[in-house]
C-alpha cells in the first residue's frame, strides 16, 4: 500500500514562517500563488509561507491537513517550444483555518507582525456585499465582510495593514474589494480612525492571473502516484505557462521578488491591456464552449480542441466575434489568440470541462456579455456563436441535462423562472441581480434565445452548431 504525503514520510522537507494569508485554498491558488512562494523560497528569495483561509464552509481543509499542508504540483505541457513535465512537492502552505469552526484563529491572524501579504480566489462571485453580514458574525458570510472584521482586528491592535492583491476575475478586482471593506466599516459604525487606517496602512491592488489549472488528475492518480511513490488526495496538475500582472507601486517587486526569481509577473500601472485580453481571448472562449460541448457530451477542453465542429467554433469565436470587439494592436491579439489555442491543446493535462463550469453566470457575465453587448451595439445584429453559448448557458441551468454549480441564490433565480417555460427567456433577461442590467432591453435578444432554445431542445448541440461554423 502507497504511504500518504505527509512531514513524516519526508522529514527534511522545509517549514517557513507565515508571510501571507490566502483566502482559498482550491486547486488554482495552490499550483499558482503558492507554487511562486515555493519558487521564490527554492531561491532563498522569500522565506514565507502562505497561511489559508476556507471561503466557504465546506472545502479541503481536512484533506490538506492529513498530509501536515503537503501537495505537488504537476507541470505538464509546451513552453518556450520544450516539453515540461515536472512535479514538485510544495512546502509553502503552512496551515488551513476553517473559519466556520476556528473564528478565532482566524481573527487571531492580526495579531502576527510577519504577516505582510493578503491573496485570494474566491471565484468571481466572491467580491460581493452581503447586507446581512455583522461583525458580530463568526464568521461573517462573505469574504469582503470577513476581511473587514481582520482589518479591523488588526487596526485596534495598531499594527501595520497588509499589501492586498485578490486574484478573483473581475475588473478592478483590488478596487472593488476596497469599496466593499469600506462600505461595510461605514456600516458597521468602526469609525474615522479605521479608515484613515485602512487607506494609510493598506495597499490594495488590482491583478490579472493567467494559468490553466485542471485540478486533480482523478484519471491518472493511481498512475501518478505509483510514479512519485507516495499517495497525493490534493495533487494538482497545471500548464507550465504563468504570468501575473499587479496594478500597483514599484515597490511590490522588492517585497514580493517574482521577477527575480525568474516568474512571469508584471508590476505596472495599469494593466487593462493584459486584462482585455486575457479574460476575452482564453476566458471568454472556456465559458463559451462548456455548455455547448458538455451537451454534445464532450468531457474536456482538449476534447473541443479535437473536434473539428466543436475547434471551428473556437477558432471562429476568436477571430470573428471577440478580437474585433477589443481596442488592442490586432496582430498581437491574433498571436495571443493562436497561443491560447495552443495551450488549450495540451495533450498533457485533463482541464474538464464541468470544473470551468462552476459560477458559469457570473463568468458569462464577466468574459462574454460585454462584449456581446458591444458587438450589437456596433454591428446591430448579435454574434451568432456567442448568442447560441449564452443560449446553451440558459438551458444547462434549467437542471435536468446538466449538473449545476452555482450559489443557492442564483439557482433559486433559474428555478423560478424555468417554473414558466414559456416566460422563461424573458423574465430570465430581465435579472439585474445577475446581469447587472435589465437585458430584455437589448434589440433582438429575447427572440433569438427563444430561436436558440429552441433548435437545442430539438437538434443535438453540435448540429445547432454545425449550421453557424
Amino acid at each position: 500500500m502507497t504511504t500518504q504525503l505527509s512531514r513524516a514520510t519526508h522529514p527534511d522537507l522545509p517549514s517557513f514562517p507565515e508571510r501571507m494569508i490566502q483566502f482559498g485554498e482550491g486547486n488554482f491558488m495552490r499550483a499558482f500563488v503558492d507554487w511562486q512562494l515555493q519558487q521564490m523560497n527554492n531561491q532563498g528569495l522569500f522565506n514565507g509561507s502562505a497561511v489559508l483561509v476556507q471561503p466557504i464552509e465546506q472545502g479541503l481543509s481536512h484533506l490538506l491537513a492529513q498530509q501536515d499542508n503537503l501537495y505537488t504540483v504537476f507541470l505538464n505541457g509546451i513552453l518556450n517550444q520544450q516539453t515540461v513535465n515536472d512535479s514538485e512537492i510544495i512546502t509553502s502552505v503552512s496551515r488551513v483555518i476553517n473559519p466556520y469552526s476556528q473564528y478565532e484563529d482566524y481573527l487571531a491572524l492580526a495579531e502576527n507582525d510577519e504577516l505582510e501579504f493578503i491573496t485570494s480566489n474566491t471565484t468571481e462571485a466572491g467580491i460581493a456585499y452581503n447586507p446581512d453580514d455583522r461583525l458580530s458574525d463568526a464568521p461573517p458570510k462573505s469574504f469582503p465582510a470577513k476581511l473587514t472584521a481582520l482589518l479591523h482586528k488588526r487596526f485596534q491592535l495598531g499594527k501595520k495593514g497588509f499589501v492586498i492583491i485578490p486574484c478573483e476575475l473581475i475588473d478592478r478586482n483590488g478596487e472593488k474589494l476596497h469599496q466593499i471593506v469600506k462600505q461595510y466599516a461605514q456600516e458597521w459604525q468602526l469609525g474615522d480612525d479605521f479608515l484613515q487606517w485602512l487607506e494609510a496602512e493598506n495597499t490594495f491592488c488590482c491583478s490579472l492571473v493567467d494559468r490553466i489549472v485542471p485540478g486533480y488528475p482523478r484519471d491518472k492518480a493511481k498512475e501518478l502516484e505509483a510514479e512519485i511513490g507516495y499517495k497525493d488526495n490534493v495533487m494538482v496538475t497545471a500548464e507550465p505557462f504563468l504570468l501575473w500582472v499587479i496594478e500597483g507601486p514599484e515597490w511590490i517587486s522588492e517585497r514580493l521578488p517574482f521577477t527575480k526569481a525568474g516568474l512571469n509577473v508584471v508590476v505596472t500601472n495599469d494593466m487593462t491591456p493584459y486584462r482585455e485580453q486575457k479574460v476575452h481571448i482564453l476566458n471568454g472562449p472556456h465559458t463559451a464552449m462548456v455548455p455547448l460541448a458538455l451537451l454534445a457530451g464532450l468531457e474536456t477542453v482538449e476534447d473541443v480542441m479535437n473536434d473539428d465542429c466543436f475547434s471551428s467554433f473556437v477558432k471562429q469565436l476568436m477571430e470573428d466575434e471577440l478580437i474585433p470587439m477589443l481596442n488592442l494592436p490586432k496582430e498581437a491579439l491574433h498571436t495571443y489568440a493562436e497561443a491560447v489555442q495552443e495551450r488549450f491543446k495540451n495533450p498533457f493535462i485533463r482541464h474538464e470541462l464541468t470544473s470551468i463550469s462552476l459560477n458559469s453566470i457570473s463568468k458569462f457575465k464577466t468574459r462574454l456579455l460585454p462584449v456581446l453587448l458591444r458587438y450589437q451595439q456596433e454591428n446591430a445584429e448579435l454574434p451568432k456563436l456567442m448568442t447560441l453559448s449564452f443560449a446553451a448557458l440558459l438551458l444547462s441551468y434549467r437542471g435536468d441535462r446538466l449538473e449545476r454549480q452555482d450559489s443557492p441564490e442564483v439557482l433559486a433565480i433559474f428555478d423560478q423562472a424555468w417554473s414558466n417555460p414559456a416566460s422563461f427567456i424573458s423574465s430570465i433577461l430581465k435579472e439585474e441581480s445577475l446581469w447587472g442590467q435589465d437585458l430584455s432591453k437589448v434589440p433582438h435578444l429575447n427572440e433569438t434565445l427563444e430561436s436558440n432554445l429552441a433548435q437545442l431542445e430539438e437538434l443535438d448541440s453540435r448540429v445547432a452548431l454545425q449550421k453557424l461554423v
